[in-house]
């Protein structure tokens, strides 16, 4: 898989990353180990958390399986909102919900609705630097690690970056080795704002990228020349395309055609969607979460392979071409 080194830290990881958020949450320990060992198996090395996914438990789960390959893999993990405080009634709940859920597939997505709700924390970080270094010794103890390769400020604004020693603390603990590199993970949204008042704390930005967006450049060109980490090329933009696609059936048609590809296929959709973010961020990692291994080494493979890109490339630009008229419906379908 293709390489890249990693913001400054100087390492080399793939340019594909695997996003940690599904850990945990509603699956067991060893179900989400399994998946972390399929992402592994398909050539994928670096990981994505936060002490937030997975009700407080992902961390930990990263950590077990850091354990066996440290020295191979690269790992994200972010300061700024804390873990539910009810872990422990949490992991007795999935024990006991865990057979109704087998038994009834259909109940999964209302029952993790409501325990999204039941274990959602209101409390905000107050991007200090005490509580930041609170929070990565935290992260390295639970990910059973001594360093961090790339440790974000998670969903943090401009207004929130009001305390310079925060910014000497990152600094510091890159000295000290504890960190590779630093930055910020948070909405597309607040980027500009926090490269133009903030640009110490931007060394990498995390931010959300899909094909219905346009180019880095276009939008903000002062984001561009940072490293950059973006996430959600498929989840609900992907359903949401797919959705205005199958019911646009003649522009589906047409554009199915312009491109040699059938777009009404959601397989082949995702493909495409996923190829754009790759290929229109060359010098980016692009994260992505699945809990099915067929779907690990299909996306895995989607990053080998050449013959998608020109594709990939003319989805993006019919896309953007029809931007207005596609995003009403898209918000029709919704």
């Amino acid at each position: 898989m293709e390489q890249i080194v990693l913001g400054d830290t100087g390492r080399l990881t793939t340019r594909l990353g695997f996003g940690c958020s599904s850990l945990m949450g509603a699956a067991s320990r060893r179900s989400s180990l399994a998946v972390l060992d399929s992402a592994y198996d398909a050539g994928i090395r670096h990981f994505d958390v936060a002490p937030l996914y997975g009700y407080g438990e992902a961390e930990g789960c990263l950590g077990e399986f850091l354990q066996r390959h440290r020295g191979e893999i690269t790992v994200t993990t972010k300061y700024g909102i804390p873990p539910a405080k009810r872990a422990s009634l949490i992991s007795v709940g999935r024990r006991v919900v865990g057979p109704v859920v087998r038994a009834f597939p259909g109940l999964k997505q209302r029952l993790a609705s409501a325990a999204n709700v039941a274990t959602r924390n209101t409390e905000k970080a107050s991007f200090t630097p005490e509580q930041a270094k609170a929070s990565l010794d935290r992260s390295l103890t639970t990910l059973r690690t001594d360093h961090i390769d790339v440790w974000l400020l998670h969903e943090a604004s401009a207004a929130d970056l009001q305390d310079d020693s925060l910014l000497s603390l990152l600094e510091e603990e890159v000295k000290r080795g504890t960190i590779g590199t630093f930055g910020i993970g948070s909405e597309g949204s607040k980027v500009a704002a926090l490269v133009a008042e903030h640009p110490g704390y931007c060394r990498t930005l995390q931010y959300e990228w899909s094909v219905l967006n346009p180019t880095i450049e276009a939008t903000a060109p002062s984001a561009s020349t940072r490293f950059r980490i973006h996430h959600r090329a498929l989840t609900n933009n992907f359903r949401a395309l797919h959705r205005a696609l199958i019911h646009k059936k003649q522009l589906c048609k047409s554009w199915s055609s312009s491109i040699d590809h059938d777009l009404s296929n959601a397989e082949e959709l995702a493909r495409l969607m996923l190829k754009a973010s790759l290929v229109l961020n060359p010098a980016s990692v692009i994260l992505f979460s699945s809990k099915n291994a067929q779907h690990i080494r299909s996306n895995a493979e989607v990053a080998d392979d050449r013959s998608l890109e020109e594709p990939a490339r003319q989805l993006h630009k019919l896309i953007q071409a029809d931007s207005n008229q596609l995003l009403m419906n898209i918000a029709g379908t919704n």
